[in-house]
């Protein structure tokens, strides 16, 4: 079998009976050392000693509000604020599946985004254990990676944001590469079916392109697998998604939006208002979902489609929530927490 997504940490997890991830000292200990957590060398004494004590000793001890009182710097204070209750919100729930159902049920406003992709990221990696097709998982990053899109030969790519950041950025200092070279993109491999083998063995560099092609194209119906399965892992519930090139529906009876964007072009399409060109250029994918049971849905939703619209920002950024498609269904009732 082979593997992927290692930096999520999923191998120093351990498994309930149900499948589910639950927390080991090793995941935490990996968590502290992830460099957005490593203290930087100038860091105070109580920092440098907590982090320290945390990471080496016992990642799981009480941390009180004087020791994070005691940090010098500000910044770094509202940093370790919110990590800690990010650590004790894990540890207080019985898997980390919960505690994702949790935080995108209720309120995380406490939870920096970083946290909250990272923790999709694992979560998704337990719910695709055993995936085989670089496709879907390839269109699964952007449950948990900001993506860039861009338009080159007629083809609609997405790219991992902040690579293609890099990319920018090591161009803006060679003034020479800047001026011959084309779309930064074009300077990644895209994701074909002759180096599809290669994705496993590059799955934590987020540096392969994914072309989305038409609603029958392997990214769009990768991406609609990873929902299915998402839903699936989560909330037990089994639905059909299919990817589609428009929503031929005149009454809506339900919609999600997949991110921010989409979200506000779903309310303004919900509301009857004529959606403007612009805006329209800005739907990237849509899709249709179907519940398997009927029984799961709300009584005034029924058969009718779910239609699931994924967008991009102006800047050409696509920024997936996928809590939307835990907290958004039309479900009869919650399901409880996994």
């Amino acid at each position: 079998m082979k593997d992927f997504w290692v930096s999520s940490g999923h191998h120093l997890l351990d498994r309930d009976a149900a499948g589910r991830l639950t927390v080991t000292d090793a995941f935490l200990k990996a968590y502290l050392a992830r460099p957005e957590l490593l203290p930087p060398q100038e860091a105070c004494e109580a920092e440098l000693r907590l982090h320290h004590e945390l990471l080496m000793h016992h990642p799981r001890r009480p941390v009180g509000q004087d020791e994070i009182a005691a940090i010098d710097d500000a910044d770094a204070r509202e940093n370790w604020a919110f990590m800690i209750a990010f650590r004790d919100r894990l540890l207080a729930a019985p898997s980390l599946e919960a505690a994702y159902l949790q935080l995108a049920r209720g309120s995380f406003a406490d939870t920096p985004p970083l946290f909250m992709n990272q923790l999709a990221q694992v979560v998704l990696r337990n719910a695709l254990d055993g995936g085989s097709d670089p496709a879907v998982l390839r269109a699964a990053e952007l449950f948990y990676r900001p993506q860039r899109v861009s338009f080159h030969e007629e083809t609609l790519l997405l790219a991992d944001a902040e690579t293609i950041e890099i990319h920018e950025q090591n161009r803006h200092a060679s003034p020479l590469l800047a001026m011959l070279g084309g779309p930064a993109v074009t300077e990644l491999d895209i994701l074909e079916a002759e180096n599809a083998d290669a994705y496993f063995e590059r799955s934590d560099a987020f540096d392969m392109v994914l072309r989305l092609g038409g609603a029958d194209s392997a990214a769009r119906r990768g991406l609609a697998t990873t929902m299915e399965a998402w839903i699936r892992h989560l909330l037990a519930v089994r639905v059909t998604i299919e990817p589609v090139e428009r929503i031929e529906d005149d009454s809506w009876a339900w919609f999600v939006g997949l991110d921010a964007e989409a979200t506000r072009i779903g309310n303004a399409l919900w509301r009857g208002e004529d959606l403007d060109p612009e805006a329209a250029e800005r739907i990237v994918a849509l899709f249709r979902l179907g519940f398997s049971d009927m029984g799961e849905v709300r009584p005034e939703v029924g058969a009718h489609p779910i239609w699931l619209i994924l967008a991009m920002t102006p800047d050409k950024t696509i920024r997936m929530k996928p809590q939307n498609l835990i907290a958004g269904l039309p479900l009869r009732a919650t399901a409880p927490a996994s």
